[in-house]
């Protein structure tokens, strides 16, 4: 009896101790990380059908259960509750045999919190239930952008963060060009204001022909009261949003609210696009990369998309138009009207306008899938010239598929970080980037940051590297990991157990002398390393004393000075929100009286230290917990 054999019996054996409740289900590989997780009505039955003879299995499955050495489950008590689940674990974990959105990051929304008093219109990458209107998710931060500069012309709510008291002395130059009603101030009061943000509501929803109507109305009135200035204001808005309103594709939808959804296939990703349709009108459209979906029918991605962009989407249609039936599609039904509050049905037409509608979306597609292999296609060619390159003039054993590179930022040994970025095929992977707190080193020594910072990260590959050839022993637990700062640095950390093509150091010889002492001292030398000068831009490599210098208009010398830009980039980030941190937390501390509670208080009023030192007394004598005395020390000390 093979290993594999004896594994898929075990788990056969394990199985019938498996509860038929519906749940969710995780095979496991040998390093306990998840590879695939699961929902099912009756979980025995569901996660038995994975174990039969592999010959039976589909391909992709069957390369899943190659790797699968564990299981694990959730009992739920219904469908639906398994269905969120699953898409919460999923975007949690990523696991590798899932099909999943491309990153699967939180997607931008537009948030409106009416319980202001003066509403502001950010952008936000979590929907709350905390009575705030969301509009989204968008495809990314773009998109939202386009959408509040469209906004911020057709309607004039406040751009800027300030308390509004109505008192100030002078507006700001948004009042000026009529992008503000100017609450400020005290010229439009709380009502007149409130009206703005309903009409931007309104719009968001697809509801233009009422925001037209309401501000026709106000322009007649303004005109009936003889204020003609503002009738004159509202007359060009009026003239602003018909044209937005004329440029929305009309649709013979009789007023419906729709969503439409159509997927193109590519080799491992497929290209989702969805268009709104809001009271009859396409009022926006928008695109998402779904990836590992290799082997998957368009039904199957379809549902796949479906579960995921609808867990997290601000509002949901009376009706989704598909391209094809999704699986499950009773059980999504009834998950998305408890979500809706109302009934939802997923729809697959098969003939008159609709079926043209899907069509046309299909068609819309397939264009964006051909215009991203191109892309693609171009991006590769030039990355892997540049790569090539790389390899000949740095003498590398293999092609830098993925390169590493780390830098230190610091201002005169203060708040020292460091950044390590990871380009995958000359492209960043930017869920592989760390960032490191300088842990031992006193003060302004680059080499020594280097040194701790290298010397952490490649612990860990030694680490990864000693689980994967002998694995866990069952009864032991693994000692506490070291955690970078910032993004994930858990145990099973994917950037920490990957091996690099090609370590890169932003620096001369003293820094690739301090990486090269570094892997000396842990044994390590199927690594290349080299290192980047920038004053000449030169190329050194151990145990080669005169610099590589690439032509100036190397495509290699290009790619190398794009991850050393990236890395100085986000070390330097890292360094900054720090330097802020502490600085505030220093100006604040000298105040006698202000303690903890009182200091994040006054920086949640006033948004910053900035807005702290810019407030008058008044003003911070009427914020929570203060006191005119206080307000009084406050000022003095900073």
């Amino acid at each position: 009896m093979t290993a594999e054999t004896g594994t898929r019996q075990t788990l056969s054996d394990r199985l019938r101790a498996v509860p038929m409740s519906p749940g969710v289900y995780m095979w496991r590989d040998a390093r306990g990380k998840i590879l695939y997780v699961g929902k099912a009505s009756a979980l025995r039955n569901r996660m038995r059908s994975y174990v039969g003879k592999p010959a039976g299995l589909a391909p992709k499955t069957r390369r899943l259960m190659e790797r699968v050495a564990d299981f694990d489950y959730i009992v739920t008590e219904s469908e639906q509750e398994a269905l969120l689940l699953e898409n919460s674990l999923i975007k949690r974990h990523q696991p590798r045999f899932n099909a999943r959105l491309r990153d699967d990051k939180t997607y931008p929304y537009i948030k409106i919190d009416l319980a202001e008093d003066f509403p502001q219109i950010y952008i936000t990458r979590k929907a709350s239930d905390d009575g705030a209107r969301y509009f989204g998710p968008f495809a990314s931060a773009g998109s939202v952008r386009k959408t509040l500069t469209l906004l911020k012309r057709l309607f004039p709510y406040r751009s800027c963060t300030k308390a509004i008291t109505g008192t100030d002395d002078r507006p700001c130059l948004d009042y000026h060009i009529k992008r503000c009603i100017g609450p400020c101030i005290g010229v439009a009061s709380k009502a007149d204001y409130t009206d703005v943000i309903d009409q931007v509501i309104l719009f968001l929803e697809g509801r233009t022909a009422d925001v037209v109507g309401q501000v026709r109305e106000q322009m007649a009135s303004a005109s009936d009261d003889l204020n003609f200035e503002r009738a004159a204001i509202l007359r060009d808005q009026l003239r602003a949003i018909e044209k937005v309103y004329e440029g929305q594709k009309v649709l013979s939808m009789s007023g419906e609210n729709l969503d439409v959804v159509a997927a193109a296939h590519g080799h491992d990703e497929a290209w989702i696009e969805v268009f709104f349709i809001r009271q009859g009108k396409l009022i926006g459209r928008d695109n998402f990369m779904m990836s590992n979906t290799r082997e998957l029918g368009r039904s199957e991605i379809l549902t796949d998309f479906v579960k995921q962009f609808y867990a997290s989407a601000a509002h949901v249609p009376r009706r989704i138009l598909l391209e094809d039936p999704i699986e499950d599609a009773e059980v999504i039904e009834t998950w998305l009207s408890e979500k809706r509050g109302g009934k939802v049905e997923t729809f697959v037409p098969k003939r008159g306008e609709k079926r043209k509608l899907v069509l046309m979306v299909a068609e819309n597609a397939g264009h964006g899938l051909e215009r991203m292999k191109a892309k693609w296609a171009a991006d590769s060619e030039l990355m892997g010239g540049a790569m090539e390159e790389l390899q000949e003039e740095l003498s590398l054993p293999n092609l830098p598929l993925r390169m590493e590179c780390y830098d230190v930022s610091h201002i005169q040994g203060t708040n020292t970080v460091a950044s390590m970025v990871v380009f995958q095929d000359g492209k960043p992977l930017s869920s592989h980037y760390r960032r490191f707190k300088i842990k031992t080193v006193e003060g302004n020594d680059d080499f020594a940051s280097m040194r701790e910072v290298l010397t952490r990260r490649f612990k860990r590959l030694q680490k990864a590297r000693g689980e994967a050839s002998n694995g866990p022993a069952q009864e032991e637990r693994p000692e506490e990991p070291d955690r970078p700062e910032g993004k994930a640095g858990k145990a099973g950390d994917d950037s920490f157990g990957e091996v690099p093509d090609l370590v890169l150091i932003d620096g001369g010889k003293g820094q690739l002398s301090a990486a090269v002492q570094v892997f000396l001292d842990l044994g390590i030398r199927d690594i290349p390393l080299a290192s980047l000068a920038k004053r000449e831009e030169e190329l050194f490599i151990p145990q080669n004393p005169d610099p590589i210098l690439l032509p100036r208009n190397s495509r290699g010398l290009f790619l190398v000075q794009r991850i050393r830009d990236e890395a100085h980039r986000f070390a330097i980030t890292f360094h900054r929100k720090r330097r802020q941190k502490s600085s505030i937390q220093s100006a604040m501390d000298l105040i006698p009286g202000i303690g903890p509670k009182r200091k994040r208080m006054l920086i949640r009023q006033f948004g910053s230290l900035k807005g702290v030192r810019e407030a008058t007394t008044e003003e911070i004598a009427a914020a929570p917990g203060m006191t005119l005395k206080l307000a009084e020390k406050v000022k003095e000390y900073i």
